[in-house]
């Protein structure tokens, strides 16, 4: 037996413990160094995900020193309550995350994330204000003109109550769908949510009165509209119905106006159609940079551009309720 062994591997353990015990101590000697430092200035950083900005530097100052942090420069790291600063922040309804620390230059790092507005909602009362894309409320900001999916008729001045929780969640989705489709968000007007928290929808299109339902199945309710859109323009112009009913699974009803419709109205009607395809078309081209859309009158929009556009036909039934004669 080799005695020398033994004595390698207890030498060999020693020596890592010992290097171990000396980077650990030579850490917590430069945390306390870095703790003990005086703090050198204040960044901040607020980042709007390439959006309007609704918060300025100021206004972080100002919350900041609301709870204190005055004089900075001089203080030790170490008397920074940075987690308290962080959620006295997040408390602010335009802030949707901060992060807060100390570089090594000892400058104290302030890291804002904005709240983006992804709705704007009228309430039943008259109040309005902004819902972002988790359904907080946000403040109006008056200075900022906005293009949103607009909602009337929300049952409360306060959003995220626990018995509109439903109602909430499918404004949040409807917002969404309209926001990243070119098309539908400049069809669409306005939706009002109705007392038994169905919506129904003002279209650009044809000045109807669309019958959604609830928020659920929201694509195939739009592609059934989209399918009717196509065949009533085909045939007798999108001004000749007063409401057009898709909450039904598979149908789509239409109620003729009463009274004569002109054909100046229709022929603008489609139109007003056409121009909508041409720039979600050019929103779509401007924002995955495939190809450079042409201008207009080189590149002309035909009635099978149209029929073309949108998502594969499905076996949906469309009825025409006859109107007033």
């Amino acid at each position: 037996m080799n005695i020398r062994t033994p004595f390698k591997k207890i030498f060999s353990v020693v020596l890592w413990c010992a290097l171990g015990g000396a980077v650990l101590a030579l850490l917590i000697a430069a945390i306390n160094k870095k703790n003990s430092s005086l703090c050198k200035g204040m960044d901040i950083q607020i980042n709007t995900e390439g959006k309007e900005m609704f918060l300025d530097k100021n206004q972080v100052i100002v919350q900041l020193e609301k709870e204190g942090l005055k004089d900075l420069q001089g203080k030790r790291v170490q008397s920074f309550d940075l987690q308290k600063l962080e959620n006295a922040l997040r408390r602010n309804a335009w802030i949707k995350d901060a992060q807060l620390y100390f570089d090594n230059n000892q400058v104290l790092k302030v890291q804002i994330t904005q709240s983006q507005p992804a709705a704007r909602i009228f309430t039943v009362s008259g109040g309005s204000y902004y819902m972002d894309s988790s359904g907080k409320q946000l403040p109006l900001v008056s200075r900022i003109p906005l293009k949103l999916p607009v909602f009337t008729g929300y049952p409360s001045e306060k959003m995220g109550l626990r018995n509109d929780s439903a109602l909430d969640h499918q404004i949040k989705t409807l917002s969404f769908f309209l926001n990243q489709d070119p098309f539908w968000s400049n069809a669409i007007e306005q939706v009002n949510i109705t007392a038994s928290k169905t919506f129904e929808m003002i279209s650009l299109i044809g000045n109807q009165v669309i019958e959604f339902g609830d928020g659920n199945d929201y694509e195939k309710k739009f592609r059934r509209l989209f399918i009717f859109y196509k065949s009533v323009m085909a045939k007798s112009g999108f001004e000749k119905y007063a409401r057009i009913k898709v909450e039904y699974a598979g149908q789509v009803i239409g109620t003729r106006r009463g009274g004569p419709i002109s054909k100046t109205d229709s022929l603008q009607a489609l139109r007003n159609v056409m121009e909508m395809i041409r720039m979600a078309r050019k929103m779509e081209a401007d924002t995955t940079k495939i190809r450079e859309v042409k201008p207009l009158e080189k590149n002309p929009i035909t009635e099978q551009d149209l029929k073309s556009y949108d998502f594969p036909e499905e076996k949906d039934s469309i009825v025409k309720k006859p109107g007033k004669r």
